[in-house]
């Protein structure tokens, strides 16, 4: 049978352990896709910058 002091240790351990989980199955499902969408938003709006300074010099 486990004493207090044991059980509350399982339980701390549990609720850090689920803490961490929890907040690796947010950063997978939300922070990483921002953090793609955002990088590829950068790429089109610099390559459209580069395309109208390229327009810009052709005339």
């Amino acid at each position: 049978m486990l004493d207090f002091s044991q059980y509350s240790g399982f339980l701390l351990f549990l609720t850090i352990f689920t803490m961490g989980f929890w907040l690796m199955i947010f950063l997978i499902s939300f922070v990483i896709p921002y953090w793609i969408i955002g990088y590829f938003r950068e790429e089109w709006k610099y390559r459209k910058q580069e395309r109208k300074a390229d327009a810009v010099f052709e005339e």
